[in-house]
């Protein structure tokens, strides 16, 4: 069944009934005419034959009109009414011209170059109002998206695609790959620093609490006065010592550790025990019931932060993603070889779409026809279009009316 906007249907029926009042009308003035000339000679055998013929043309043209979308005068004449009995066939020649006309791969890469989409995306992102429009609805998106993610579905991730996946795989060399590569680079100095910084802070302050943990393993027969003096001698010292490592970035502990987390990352890499052992902490540690549930903590808490920063229109992820979005534009404005790759990528993106479903799109044509009661199609069809038709039947009323005179014309100067 077909809809349409009554509005509009409306306007149109009252656009139909105009023509077709202005096409009979002139065909009733040719008949009038041709009444009132009749069996008259001179000029009048002129207007007579104009007449005669203007009713003709008229007559044939209102026919070859209305066959198109019913029988005239309702009388089945043969090869009338021709949308409602050949609709489907109508369908699928739409659906060829359309695909053979429109939908051509040669056609649309054309066309999307000859648009410019680059530069007038450019011009468009450009302006930081147009940049905060597509940030804002992103971020929405985005937030949206993230919100409706529920722990199920992160725990499910986790058990049945990662876990499985990280077994699967050896992780010795590349934490071997990655320890080297950090020793090499120095990165762990830093969180060297960090443990050295809190070890001496801590010692400092709990001095007691270090007395308490010491003299635990004291004999039980030294006396209380040997054990203050040794084990704040004790304290005294490794605070000194840990101040010198602190000091020193070349002390013979920072070398040996360095020397240590060399080793342990060739032998991740080389030493097939310790990629055994690595392997078997690997296995124990993503068979732990709390990686799940760790995970799942670290997401929510990852998720909330975000996401609050997506809210905050003023924050600074919006504010670094409008200046990104306004870089990008003008980018597009002054870069003539970025502009470029962005037409042929566009343009590629929509030939690989036409090629893909551009079949799909144009049965739609047929399926939708197929669908239409015959009728009722006829009507609608007319409604749309009929107007203009109407002009056919006034140029064959007056076109037929200057034939006529001129066969008229013809017919005496033979005589």
């Amino acid at each position: 069944m077909m809809t349409a906007d009554p509005v509009l249907d409306e306007d149109r029926r009252s656009a139909l009934r105009r023509m077709r009042t202005v096409a009979v009308g002139l065909l009733l003035f040719a008949a009038a005419v041709y009444l009132l000339t009749l069996d008259q000679d001179g000029f009048l055998g002129f207007v007579n034959a104009g007449a005669e013929a203007s009713m003709v043309g008229a007559i044939a043209d209102w026919f070859a009109v209305v066959a198109l979308f019913k029988h005239p005068l309702g009388v089945p004449v043969p090869h009338t009414a021709l949308i409602p009995k050949r609709k489907e066939i109508l369908g699928r020649s739409l659906e060829e011209f359309v695909g053979e006309n429109f939908l051509r791969d040669e056609i649309i890469d054309y066309r999307v170059r000859s648009a410019e989409p680059a530069r007038k995306a450019g011009d468009w992102l450009a302006q930081e109002a147009h940049a905060m429009r597509v940030v804002l609805e992103g971020a929405d998106l985005l937030r949206l998206g993230l919100e409706r993610i529920r722990d199920e579905d992160v725990s499910d991730f986790v058990n049945l695609v990662l876990v499985p996946r990280f077994v699967q795989e050896p992780i010795s060399p590349l934490a071997g790959s990655l320890l080297l590569e950090v020793v090499e680079d120095g990165a762990h100095h830093g969180l060297v620093d960090l443990v050295l910084e809190e070890a001496h802070r801590w010692l400092s302050d709990n001095e007691s609490t270090f007395y308490d943990v010491v003299a635990e393993r004291a004999p039980w027969w030294a006396p209380e006065a040997l054990n203050e003096r040794v084990i704040h001698r004790l304290h005294s010292e490794l605070l000194a010592w840990i101040e010198d490592i602190r000091r020193e970035p070349y002390h013979r502990s920072r070398l040996a550790l360095d020397k240590l987390l060399r080793e342990l990352a060739d032998g991740l890499l080389h030493d097939q025990d310790v990629i055994d052992r690595m392997e078997r902490f690997k296995d124990r540690f993503l068979g732990h019931p709390q990686v799940a549930a760790t995970f799942i903590s670290l997401w929510n808490a990852l998720r909330r932060a975000f996401v609050a920063a997506l809210e905050e229109r003023d924050g600074e992820i919006v504010r670094r993603a409008v200046a990104e979005v306004v870089g990008f534009g003008r980018r597009l404005q002054t870069d003539e070889a970025l502009r470029e790759r962005v037409d042929d990528r566009a343009a590629s993106l929509a030939v690989f779409l036409v090629d893909r479903y551009g079949r799909e799109l144009t049965s739609v044509i047929t399926q939708t026809i197929d669908q239409w009661d015959g009728r009722e199609a006829s009507r609608r069809i007319e409604l749309h279009v009929g107007k203009d038709l109407q002009f056919i039947r006034i140029n064959g009323t007056i076109v037929g009316g200057m034939v006529g005179v001129t066969i008229h014309a013809v017919s005496v100067l033979m005589t």
